[in-house]
């Protein structure tokens, strides 16, 4: 009888056990473990269950699904991780730990849609862990080879870190997985920043709604190095003295009761969420957060007053961007009054501060209204106490206060339509639209914050699907009539540039002479004529423009406009004041290191946005100091991107066969084979090196001796330990060998011989940020190198 009923008990316990359990033990997942999403499909468990990895279903979808991580116990399944990709996978894919790779996800059709980068090592196993970090454990290490911690996505979780360089960013909505546009940054000067990104400015960000005040220009060791989540739920920034800055404001709920998670919310606030261990209790509770109110909290450094944030829409997405379908057009330039196209429609108590690029004072209300009519670029002018501010595309950081007491005009098409107006409504047409609009914004005033970043996105969707329109500029002997830039005819661009009598200098491209155009806020311009363009490809010539102009990103130069008149082609750019970076890194006095740190981050940003965020992706084939342009604020502008297309095949190397300049060219084209976006990256990795150190690819051998050849000497200073060797006497940049260390071997990843192994320009772009991290390169070439 005990027998028969001890083995009664054994079988009750298995068919009680959960079967997925069978297959994991204490977390563990062995290496070619698979997964598939589907309903229902298996998870990876810690051992307590309360995470879980694996595919969850996005909400309201058939057959969409995210790689993520999330809390298995409570109703909610709250995600506090997912894979960073650019949204959910379709029902069917499969994600497995592969040996030596580690997790790799793919589509159905066995297509890899990610997978864990620079993971190095023989793989032992990997494993869920109670703290919700799931790790990829190595043979012969007891070191994670990779962790998801190392990788957040929009939450921290305790016992998590984020050290200097890292990030979380908000997601795009509730619903929407995408990256949003808010970042929690551990700056490498200390300081903990709540900051938006890509907005129309000089610098990094425009503004921020929260700083901890942790770093110390006069005294490093008092700056702050890195955020500590501690297991009991208390949060602080850990200077490197090790003295605390404690963020968490009041008592915490005890750990071993509840939940805790620190999310970068959608909206942009910073926000502590507790949820008992209890199973029937009634969800997250909020602990603190930051700001308390983020249409007040923002700081600016230009503008005026404080800002409301605010997200423009596009049709469904009232968290997203709206890109108007008239962008105002200097194409029309000199073809007739504004009026005939333009109207303006004023909305009261409305402002951008972040958008400004002209001042307009003292000015009228009508002549604030005529300079935005005669200005090309002007989408949008404020009028305030006398004074005029035109603002220009792309808007952001929009605020509605009836303290402004201002008026904004908004500039739109025509488009043989009278000029809709906001008085009383007329059924079914447009005015009485501009009506509703008028009235939502007027509601925003008394209501909630979530409710007014709602409802201005709104109206900005109603704004720009109201008044469709494409620019409809006269283009001289053009076959493309969806230009964005302006066509010049050669006799205009003869008398800018005076017969062009002053060049600003010249490549493989042909020669860029300085012009001067009343075609904006700023009249000078860099003309480039292109007197190797194969002049009988007009299509090619017209379809490549129109690539090269539906580009908009900060770090790379803008084009005005074009010249296809006959056997004359040219490039109208804007003009960079500060020259090349070859005449900054190679010049006397040397750059500091923070300039050059920050011309090399954005370098890469320009590059991973040709590469991969472009309609049509970009390779550049050039990188080269002498095609980096400065701005203003010495912000790196990449130039000539798009025009390798536009050469002769004779004409546009230096090299037989081969695109590019000596030095900086990968070695798949001499081996004939596919060449992709990752020549730009080994090009890249060869100007990084010379960022670091301010010195040539290649230097005189007599002068240099072993040391002429920059790869090999930056390869045997890291090889041997001696990193200060390359920047010699620059106290900043030996004062933060971390961040050293960090750019010299991402210049070595760049620069291997096998495109394969080299990493994405987005990749590159993290790993110098500091956001994902860097393992230690391999000899990059074929064979060692001994001096």
């Amino acid at each position: 009888m005990n027998i028969s009923f001890s083995y009664f008990l054994v079988i009750l316990l298995l068919f009680s056990f959960p079967l997925y359990n069978l297959a994991q033990t204490n977390g563990r997942v062995a290496t070619s473990s698979s997964i598939t999403a589907t309903d229902g499909s298996t998870q990876w468990l810690s051992p307590s269950g309360d995470f879980a990895f694996g595919f969850q279903k996005i909400q309201d979808s058939k057959d969409q699904f995210l790689l993520c991580i999330w809390y298995a116990k409570i109703h909610e399944k709250t995600i506090v991780w997912h894979a960073n990709m650019s949204g959910p996978v379709p029902q069917g894919s499969r994600l497995n730990l592969d040996p030596q790779r580690g997790l790799i996800l793919s589509d159905p059709q066995g297509t890899t849609l990610w997978r864990t980068d620079l993971v190095v090592g023989n793989i032992d196993y990997a494993l869920m862990n109670d703290t919700g970090n799931f790790v990829i454990m190595g043979s012969d290490s007891t070191d994670p080879l990779w962790e998801s911690f190392k990788y957040p996505t929009d939450t921290l979780l305790p016992n998590q870190t984020l050290e200097r360089g890292s990030f979380l960013v908000s997601q795009r909505s509730l619903a929407n997985f995408t990256q949003g546009r808010f970042y929690l940054r551990m700056l490498d000067n200390g300081s903990l920043v709540l900051v938006t990104q890509s907005m129309p400015s000089n610098s990094d960000y425009d503004g921020e709604y929260y700083n901890s005040q942790t770093s110390d220009t006069t005294n490093a060791t008092n700056s702050g190095d890195k955020l500590v989540f501690e297991e009991n739920g208390m949060m602080y920034v850990l200077k490197r003295n090790n003295q605390r800055q404690i963020l968490t404001p009041r008592s915490i709920p005890s750990a071993s009761h509840s939940y805790h998670r620190v999310t970068l919310n959608f909206d942009g606030v910073l926000t502590h969420y507790y949820h008992s261990r209890n199973f029937n209790s009634s969800g997250w509770h909020v602990l603190w957060s930051q700001p308390n109110n983020i249409c007040t909290n923002i700081r600016v450094d230009k503008g005026t007053g404080l800002v409301v944030t605010t997200m423009y829409a596009i049709l469904n997405n009232a968290y997203g961007d709206c890109i108007p379908d008239f962008p105002p057009s200097c194409g029309e330039v000199g073809s007739g009054s504004p009026e005939h196209s333009y109207s303006l429609v004023t909305v009261n108590d409305t402002d951008w501060p972040l958008s400004d690029f002209q001042q307009i004072s003292p000015s009228t209300e009508q002549d604030c209204q005529i300079a935005c009519l005669n200005e090309c670029f002007c989408a949008v002018a404020i009028y305030r106490d006398n004074s005029c501010w035109q603002k220009k595309l792309p808007l952001s950081n929009g605020r509605v206060d009836i303290s402004l007491k201002s008026k904004a005009f908004i500039k739109i098409r025509k488009d043989g339509v009278s000029p809709p107006s906001l008085g009383l409504p007329i059924p079914g047409s447009q005015k009485q639209s501009w009506r509703i609009w008028g009235i939502m914004a007027s509601s925003l005033f008394g209501s909630s914050v979530l409710v007014n970043i709602l409802l201005i996105g709104v109206f900005c969707s109603g704004f720009f699907h109201i008044y469709r329109k494409r620019a409809n500029a006269v283009l001289h002997t053009s076959h493309v009539a969806d230009s964005v830039c302006h066509s010049f005819t050669y006799k205009e661009l003869v008398e800018a540039t005076k017969d062009f009598k002053e060049e600003l200098g010249r490549g493989a491209c042909g020669i860029v002479y300085k012009g001067v155009m009343p075609i904006g806020s700023r009249s000078i311009v860099a003309i480039k004529k292109l007197d190797r363009v194969a002049h009988e490809v007009e299509k090619e010539f017209m379809t490549e423009v129109n690539v090269i102009s539906r580009t908009h990103h900060k770090n790379l130069v803008s084009l005005i406009g074009y010249c296809n008149e006959g056997p004359h082609r040219l490039l109208v750019y804007e003009y960079m004041s500060n020259g090349t970076l070859a005449s900054f890194i190679f010049g006397d006095p040397k750059p500091t290191w923070s300039q050059r740190t920050n011309i090399a981050m954005g370098i890469a940003r320009g590059l991973a946005y040709l590469h991969e965020e472009c309609s049509t992706p970009i390779i550049h084939c050039d990188i080269k100091p002498q095609n980096i342009l400065l701005d203003d604020y010495y912000v790196a502008r990449i130039s000539d991107f798009g025009l390798s297309k536009l050469l002769l095949i004779n004409q546009s190397r230096t090299l037989t066969n081969i695109r590019g300049t000596r030095g900086y060219v990968a070695p798949e084209w001499f081996r004939n084979s596919q060449v992709t976006v990752k020549v730009d990256v080994y090009s890249f990795g060869v100007l990084l090196l010379e960022i670091i150190t301010c010195r040539k690819n290649y230097e005189n051998e007599e002068s240099y001796g072993p040391e002429a050849i920059l790869r090999d000497w930056v390869l045997d200073c890291f090889q041997e330990g001696k990193l200060e060797a390359l920047v010699e006497s620059d106290i900043e940049a030996l004062n933060d060998k971390k961040q050293l260390e960090r750019f010299v071997m991402v210049g070595i990843w760049c620069i291997q011989e096998d495109p394969s192994m080299r990493p994405t320009m987005r990749k590159v772009a993290q790993m110098l940020e500091g956001s994902v991290e860097v393992t230690t390169p391999p000899c990059p070439y074929n064979f060692s190198i001994t001096i």
